[in-house]
């Protein structure tokens, strides 16, 4: 039934495709599906796949499932499919009552198989796996036909079911398709439907079974069970489209319509999961949740908001052909976001003591201070000011190069909030290294402006050593060196010696705005002049625990030919 209402504007090639189904009759509605394989967390390439599945589902009025593809229980866990679950939702997606699994499927599945034997399409074959891949030919050469390709209905249905009785061991035999062996597309070349594994049990059904369909065979036969109309897929599925298209045509059920769009491939990132597992397992990182993996959790856990996340996502946009996206660009989204939305407090990462001599030992002031110029309905904050203060070893040089505008001897400044501060002297220790600083303020300067007109060349920020709570701040950096990784510089190396060895830095203790000791886990804040903080999982009542989700400095607006207002 060809569709008469206004449908939503074709803003990429999948969208043309569909309106132009929905228009021939082809489909007369929209049902997708993500189908997430549970063997590692979501990254944001899967971010980039679902946001379209779910979002084209809600621009159609339409429906998305989500469907795990637990067909391999070696690589699974019930950890990866509630980690796949909890990401999901927190980028504001819902599959409603529509969770499904390709294992809800296994019987009917296997009576697919069965249909193709009958049908003389497929066949049990004894070849080892490295004679399977030596039979199958080159991308110039024809493949050659099993030995076993040509037996009879009645005896591949009898040890097919005997795959199943679990009479085979590993290895010993699988059920292929009967193709094309000269099939210039090499997936059409007698591909694998079925294998055995008999251990670990399967996540969901125990040892039932110990016959478990390829991803091949599963996906478009799960998507025809589920009615589904459009089944959207990454770039390196195109190939397989042929044989997704064969077995439905001759199982004679419901045909689905697969699409490719390219994958996401960020610079500085590897994102295939195999290398993930790597990372994680031999322990280059701290779990799948590290704040320097581009996982979902990682990103979470680093700071990253959804808005900014779903923000990147659009600007990248659906495309047919695959590129590499400048991971300055997800770095100019999550400061966009937080510059909007995050309270500005004052840290010192590095602290260098600070004495102001002519100040009253017991004065106490509290200082108003901006708690986000970019929302006015923020307000404002105290912030405490005596005469021992921080300030950052990077604001004073001994001996100022030019160019320098920040404290030095007998140079005026600015305290944030506060007053001009002039450094008269300053103490080092034994190496040399500058460790105190003694300064005179101007009373008359209080919040910042001098009443006689005369101006300092910089402001600097600060915190009271009496009020300031000591905390642990992890400066992440990116974790690899090169932004592709797996280029190497010898053919023994591969991506692990592009592994930057400076990407965490951790500090304490680092002094902050006192008003943060009750900031809970996840909550974001701007250092004012240092970047964008958040509260770490980690954190305990008597150790507060920051993530520098992100610097403060913006290239990708010096890419794009503007400064974003940070």
């Amino acid at each position: 039934m060809m569709i008469e209402r206004e449908l939503p504007p074709a803003t990429d090639f999948i969208r043309e495709a569909i309106n132009e189904d929905l228009r021939s009759g082809r489909f007369d509605h929209v049902h997708t599906r993500f189908p997430p394989e549970p063997n590692g967390y979501l990254h944001i390439g899967h971010a980039k796949a679902f946001t379209i599945d779910f979002g084209i589902a809600r621009d159609y009025g339409g429906k998305c499932n989500l469907r795990f593809d637990d067909t391999n229980p070696v690589k699974e866990d019930v950890e990866y499919v509630e980690s796949i679950k909890e990401d999901i939702r927190w980028l504001g997606f819902d599959w409603e009552d529509r969770e499904y699994y390709a294992s809800d499927y296994f019987e009917q599945l296997y009576q697919f198989a069965v249909k193709l034997i009958k049908k003389g399409l497929a066949y049990v074959d004894h070849l080892s796996a490295e004679e399977i891949r030596q039979y199958r030919g080159t991308l110039t050469e024809p493949g050659k036909e099993s030995p076993y390709r040509n037996r009879s209905v009645e005896e591949n249905l009898e040890l097919f079911e005997r795959m199943r009785r679990g009479e085979f061991p590993d290895g010993a035999c699988v059920l292929r398709a009967k193709i094309d062996m000269a099939s210039g597309n090499m997936n059409l070349r007698d591909p694998v439907m079925y294998r055995i594994i008999h251990e670990p049990p399967h996540h969901r059904t125990g040892k039932t079974w110990c016959i478990y369909p390829m991803y091949d065979f599963a996906h478009g036969q799960c998507d025809s069970i589920e009615g589904i109309t459009h089944s959207l897929c990454s770039l390196e599925y195109e190939d397989h489209r042929p044989l997704y298209e064969w077995f439905l045509m001759q199982l004679e059920i419901y045909e689905s319509r697969q699409i490719e769009f390219a994958r996401l491939n960020l610079s500085y990132t590897v994102l295939s999961k195999r290398k993930l597992v790597r990372l994680v397992k031999e322990g280059y990182v701290r779990g799948w949740d590290d704040p320097r993996m581009r996982t979902l959790s990682g990103l979470r856990r680093r700071g990253y908001t959804p808005e900014a996340i779903l923000d990147f996502i659009n600007r990248v946009g659906v495309a047919k052909t695959d590129s590499i996206v400048d991971i300055a660009l997800l770095e100019h989204c999550i400061r966009e976001d937080l510059n909007r939305r995050a309270l500005r407090k004052m840290a010192v990462l590095r602290p260098l003591k600070v004495v102001i001599d002519n100040y009253p030992d017991d004065l106490v002031e509290e200082m108003e201070a901006i708690n986000n110029p970019e929302d006015l309905n923020a307000g404002t904050r105290k912030v405490p000011f005596s005469k021992v203060l921080y300030i950052e070893q990077d604001d004073f040089r001994a001996d100022p190069p030019p160019k320098y505008y920040r404290l030095a001897p007998g140079r005026e400044v600015r305290f944030r909030y506060a007053y001009f501060i002039k450094c008269v002297d300053y103490v080092t220790d034994e190496a040399g290294n500058v460790v105190e600083l003694h300064c005179t303020y101007d009373p008359a300067t209080r919040g910042g402006d001098a009443p006689d007109g005369r101006k300092v060349k910089s402001t600097i920020h600060w915190v009271s050593a009496a009020h300031a709570i000591p905390a642990e701040v992890r400066l992440y950096d990116r974790l690899f060196n090169k932004p592709a990784p797996d280029e190497v510089d010898d053919e023994s190396q591969d991506f692990i010696a592009n592994i930057n060895p400076d990407s965490l830095e951790t500090l304490y203790p680092c002094y902050l705005d006192p008003s943060l000791a009750a900031a809970g886990v996840g909550e974001r804040f701007q250092f004012e002049r240092l970047g964008y903080f958040c509260v770490d999982k980690d954190s305990t009542p008597d150790r507060l625990v920051f993530n520098r989700t992100v610097s403060l400095k913006d290239t990708w607006a010096k890419i794009a030919g503007t400064e974003g207002a940070l």
